[in-house]
């Protein structure tokens, strides 16, 4: 074997590890990726536990007020309205996390529904039958209780998106995240400020 044969041979090998090395290293990027934005749907599914919670209970309260609120009609329906409202927007984000136009849908939603149940309380406070009605004072606790989960599980989830999206911007896994369509988690922001806040019921 010639010196010049030998030293092409070795060439190619060396071409051939860097090649492998790469490839594992791309390899790696990429199952950080997926990694990464796995947890970022788990902490939203997270949320949609606690929505789902918080929808369930809502029915039972209408129910619960209707027996002393007859004359809160228009009330009471804006409340069942919001309600089935943010249940779709849910339902929709809930396939895809990273569907931005979804999660800005489910932000209206939820502000709309928020701003709902806090007019019913508020108009609740006139009925004191209602307010020292045990089944009522247990709803709006057990309420109040996923009203707070809901946040600290939205603040996870959105921690959980941000160190995606900052991670999948940097070089070089924002080579892989374009070649791989990897898109950007959508944050769950509420457009009413005052959801940034659990609301207080207080029976």
């Amino acid at each position: 074997m010639g010196p010049a044969l030998l030293i092409v041979l070795v060439f190619l090998g060396a071409l051939l590890l860097l090649a492998i090395l790469i490839g594992l290293y791309a390899m790696g990027v990429y199952n950080g990726l997926v990694s990464m934005r796995e947890r970022a749907r788990n902490a939203f599914a997270q949320i949609d536990v606690q929505l789902t919670r918080r929808y369930d209970l809502i029915p039972n309260i209408v129910e619960t007020c209707k027996g002393y609120m007859a004359h809160e009609k228009g009330t009471l329906e804006a409340v069942i309205a919001a309600r089935a409202s943010a249940t779709q927007a849910r339902v929709t984000v809930n396939a895809d996390p990273t569907n931005a136009a979804g999660m800005a849908q489910l932000g209206q939603a939820e502000g709309a529904l928020t701003g709902a149940l806090g007019r019913l309380m508020m108009v609740s406070e006139k009925y004191p039958e209602l307010k020292a009605n045990q089944n009522m004072m247990q709803l709006t606790e057990e309420l109040t209780s996923t009203e707070n989960k809901v946040a600290f599980a939205r603040q996870a989830y959105n921690d959980s998106a941000a160190s995606y999206n900052t991670y999948k911007k940097t070089f070089p896994p924002v080579i892989l995240a374009g070649m791989f369509n990897f898109q950007d988690a959508a944050y769950f922001e509420v457009d009413d400020p005052a959801k940034k806040q659990a609301p207080k019921v207080q029976f």
